[in-house]
């Protein structure tokens, strides 16, 4: 098989067993909690702290990619979250879990930038789209039957399962790393920024923490409003130490390029809406409507076949309507389907409802697709790993931001109803605001230039006025 399309299955394949882990475990804490002598409440502390190991983790991946070699720190994190996943399957009580949480989190927070690095420094750009779009896919597909498939496996087998099944795949993945993925890495070793580590990390991890439980009632409001404001310190103190570091662990002068800042604010915003969506529509049809977690999630299934239908589809269409175009109105077209949720019942047929989802799911993967693509149009390649550690932080942030804004909506919705328990009602006016907020997006991506991306496109670049000869001028 080609090395264009081995390499981005390889990663695609390892970010699929990140990015599921990550929710896989929501169905099953009840059983793990009776397993281990502990409370499914007191178990939440497990999932936490896999986001603040991703967090605390993901601003050095850039430098240590570039020191010891992409390959090698690819494989080294796929190992770490093998080992992990195993000490979680081990784990005889809370304290271990956590422990072992924090160990797979440490492997994924290298396993999604560097992998992404090594899309962008082994394959050429006009092949990118197409890989971008493997990569893409785990992201939306995760989330989505992480729940249904942790549900199924500690029905009909033991909780343990869900996090063994990791360990024949992360072996599959280490050794065709070794075989097909190029040992890549800076030629010159700059200097490892520990205080920038030290204020993104705890900066990230702050924020990323705070967000993601917020209106969620599961510590108390002076707890998260002290996570999100000491984040928003520790990163007000990393902007400064940047300015005076010549080599910082996140590099904020990508933000000077046109397409790199379109691609992390743009995302940002769009994935701020779009994000609540694993968390809005699974609570709404067994919540709201009363559904089982399995019939739930044969309906959620619908985003995740839309998204592997967008594949072979992404690069036909932006080779064809351009970046910016593509980014602008599909904007819009996603935040509709969003939006669309608002008109489900208990009524509505599990078959119109799967069919609206898989299309929505088809648009929302092109956005993805082309968002993560476009951010590499025009940073070097020396400059390539820094990127991906910067796309990294800035997906954590509105993954943990969309899931709250997401609680909140719904909360504030059950307020203004005037009753404490969520009922289906509630749900209506909260997709109706996240769609507004990706619709937003379209600001950022319009103050894109129209040649955007054209060499990862294929897209010819227009013509500019002051390139043409003008008419009756002597040849």
């Amino acid at each position: 098989m080609r090395r264009d399309r081995i390499v981005p299955l390889i990663v695609a394949v390892a970010l699929f067993m990140e990015n599921m882990d990550s929710t896989v475990i929501a169905t099953s804490l009840p059983a793990i909690a009776r397993d281990i002598g502990t409370n499914p409440l007191a178990l939440k502390l497990a999932v936490t702290s896999y986001l603040l190991s991703l967090a605390i983790f993901i601003p050095a991946s850039g430098w240590t990619a570039d020191r010891f070699g992409a390959r090698t720190v690819f494989r080294a994190a796929i190992g770490v979250f093998v080992i992990g996943s195993i000490a979680c399957a081990l784990s005889s009580s809370l304290t271990d879990f956590v422990f072992a949480r924090i160990l797979q989190g440490m492997g994924g927070a290298m396993m999604t930038p560097v992998g992404r690095m090594v899309l962008v420094r082994t394959i050429s750009k006009r092949e990118l789209v197409s890989a971008m779009a493997w990569v893409t896919t785990p992201a939306l597909i995760g989330p989505v039957i992480g729940p249904p498939v942790g549900g199924f496996i500690t029905t009909y087998a033991t909780w343990h399962w869900i996090f063994l099944i990791n360990v024949p795949i992360g072996i599959a993945g280490i050794v065709l790393a070794t075989r097909y993925i190029e040992d890549v890495r800076a030629e010159k070793h700059e200097p490892f920024d520990v205080a920038g580590m030290i204020y993104a990390g705890l900066g990230i991890a702050g924020l990323a923490f705070g967000l993601s439980v917020l209106g969620l009632n599961f510590l108390p409001w002076t707890v998260v409003a002290a996570l999100v404001a000491g984040g928003a310190i520790f990163i007000a103190a990393y902007l400064i130490h940047a300015r005076r570091t010549p080599a910082p662990a996140l590099d904020l002068t990508l933000f000077r390029l046109p397409t790199f800042r379109a691609s992390v604010l743009g995302g940002f915003t769009f994935r701020l809406g779009i994000g609540a969506l694993p968390f809005l529509l699974p609570l709404m049809l067994q919540v709201g409507f009363g559904m089982t977690p399995f019939a739930s999630g044969m309906i959620t299934f619908g985003s995740a076949a839309g998204a592997m239908g967008m594949k072979v589809a992404a690069a036909t269409l932006l080779k064809r309507f351009g970046f910016r175009t593509i980014l602008m109105t599909n904007a819009v077209i996603s935040a509709g389907f969003l939006a669309i949720c608002a008109a489900f019942t208990a009524a509505t047929p599990a078959a119109a409802m799967f069919a609206l989802l898989l299309i929505g799911g088809f648009f929302r993967s092109l956005q993805f697709t082309s968002i993560n693509t476009i951010a590499y149009a025009e940073v070097e390649q020396a400059r390539v790993s820094r990127a991906t550690a910067l796309v990294s932080v800035g997906q954590q942030l509105s993954i943990s931001a969309g899931v709250a804004l997401g609680a909140l909506a719904v909360d504030l919705s059950a307020r203004f109803h005037g009753h404490a328990e969520i009922l289906a009602s509630d749900f209506a006016p909260a997709f109706l605001a996240v769609a507004g907020i990706s619709a937003l997006s379209i600001a950022i991506f319009a103050r894109l230039p129209t040649d955007a991306g054209a060499e990862l496109s294929g897209r010819p670049a227009p013509v500019r006025s002051t390139d043409r000869t003008p008419p009756d001028a002597t040849p």
